[in-house]
């Protein structure tokens, strides 16, 4: 008995023209994207409103073609391009038109603005349709890598030998054009080597500026903790009529040439970071995000930081909620953003705060640990400060306790879906303000991804 197969014709063209939407499954998360970018003005986008040359691409579809594209793990703009060829929900999304990858690079590179009221918007739609009611919030950092390499960074001291090594071939190459020229000899690959050299000293005089800047910075701050220092020791010193015991504050050295600070050459804003003692050294990003830990899991607030850590990051991930969505009830976050006189300030202004005061992994034990005991752990310090006194007895308090638990499975669920599922663990653009705007990308992707499934259980 002959075994039946499928006949599978490739060269009878179809009779009728297609309709994609056959081909898209009616819950896609493409039509809820399409529907949901479209409330969006078109004065938020930036195009050529004079209209003259090329014809451009809607704006409303190229930007649902980036969130289509980073939702589903497609971040390269060359990848979308082949997106728009191979996927059909993509081809559908597109209708059939293939913007290339600088298309979609230029618009991703000015539309930041565009993100950002996208952003909002989409928060707008989840509280009209009751999937939004903005309480808790949890908020966090996690280190995102920079489109840029560790071995790219030099400290001040380094950049300026580099560039007088640069600049003293710079001139030996002139001399041996000026050998040439007198001598008749060929010197076709000399302009090369010079401008080739010229442009790595105009990358260390960047890094050199850029490093000064930062020094001057981080002078002014040691100056002023230093005189700050120095007024209190007098101060004491004139209510007891003794001199206070202990070394008196040495002043502090400034110049950038007294640091170790570091400038990447590819990108000079990101920063050399580590998530822990435990893991290695990245070229990175501080990735901010406040999320609703009251059912949602949406991301209601993102900012991003050059700062490796959270500490001084609280108020700023409060402020990066958007006025229309709402102000929050209250805020819960780890040990990393422990600043006494933040927590005062926020919780002046009518948010309750629940701060971990210690670290997590530093107080408590854990049924299944295998790893043998360090011999000498350095003591916890006794915490002092009457508010964060305050802070701890109200996180032991069952209270405290079930609203600071919600914390695990908000923010980092939503770290867990852009890492892990999304893909997203590195920028594709450089410096701080593009990479701010991808990150909103990121987000307001992960929200209508989020939104998406809620609508569909509800």
């Amino acid at each position: 008995m002959s075994a039946r197969f499928v006949d599978v014709d490739r060269d009878t063209p179809m009779l009728l023209p297609v309709d994609m939407r056959d081909w898209v499954p009616e819950d896609d998360l493409v039509y809820f994207i399409i529907e949901a970018v479209h409330r969006l003005p078109l004065e938020s986008f930036q195009i050529n409103h004079r209209g003259t040359g090329d014809r451009q691409f809607p704006p409303h579809m190229m930007l649902a073609l980036l969130i289509y594209s980073y939702a589903n793990g497609l971040f390269s703009s060359r990848k979308i391009e082949d997106a728009t060829h191979r996927n059909l929900a993509v081809r559908y999304l597109t209708g059939d038109t293939h913007p290339d990858h600088d298309t979609i690079c230029k618009f991703r590179r000015e539309n930041f603005n565009a993100f950002s009221k996208a952003f909002v918007s989409v928060l707008e739609l989840a509280k009209e349709l009751k999937l939004l009611k903005l309480g808790n919030v949890a908020i966090d950092g996690t280190h995102i890598k920079a489109n840029a390499s560790i071995d790219q960074n030099v400290t001040y001291e380094r950049a300026q030998e580099i560039r007088e090594q640069r600049q003293q071939d710079v001139a030996d190459l002139l001399e041996q054009a000026e050998t040439a020229d007198k001598n008749d000899q060929e010197s076709q690959k000399l302009p090369k080597e010079i401008a080739r050299r010229e442009k790595l000293i105009t990358k260390m005089d960047r890094a050199i500026a850029e490093l000064k800047q930062r020094a001057a910075v981080r002078d002014a701050k040691a100056q002023a903790e230093y005189e700050e220092k120095l007024k209190e020791r007098q101060r004491k010193e004139q209510e007891t009529g003794k001199k206070p015991s202990g070394r008196a504050p040495k002043p502090p050295k400034t110049g950038a040439e007294n640091s170790n600070e570091q400038a990447n050459l590819t990108d000079a804003d990101a920063r050399i970071m580590r998530k822990n003692k435990r893991a290695g050294f990245t070229e990175s990003y501080n990735a901010q995000a406040a999320v609703d830990a009251d059912g949602s899991q949406l991301i209601v607030g993102e900012h991003v930081s050059q700062s490796a850590s959270d500490s001084t990051e609280l108020e700023n991930g409060i402020n990066s909620i958007p006025a229309e969505v709402g102000t929050p009830k209250a805020g819960l976050l780890d040990a990393g953003y422990v600043d006494a006189e933040a927590i005062e300030r926020v919780q002046e202004s009518g948010i309750e705060l629940y701060v971990s005061v210690h670290r997590e992994d530093a107080h408590s034990e854990r049924n299944y640990d295998y790893r043998p005991k360090k011999q000498s752990e350095r003591p916890t310090k006794a915490i002092k400060d009457p508010r964060l006194l305050e802070m701890r007895d109200k996180l032991r308090t069952e209270e405290g306790k079930a609203l600071y638990a919600k914390r695990n499975h908000t923010v980092e669920t939503a770290f867990g879906i852009i890492k892990a599922v999304m893909g997203f663990r590195g920028f594709m653009l450089r410096g701080l303000e593009k990479v701010s705007g991808e990150w909103t990308l990121v987000c307001l992707s992960q929200n209508l991804k989020r939104l998406h499934q809620l609508k569909l259980a509800s």
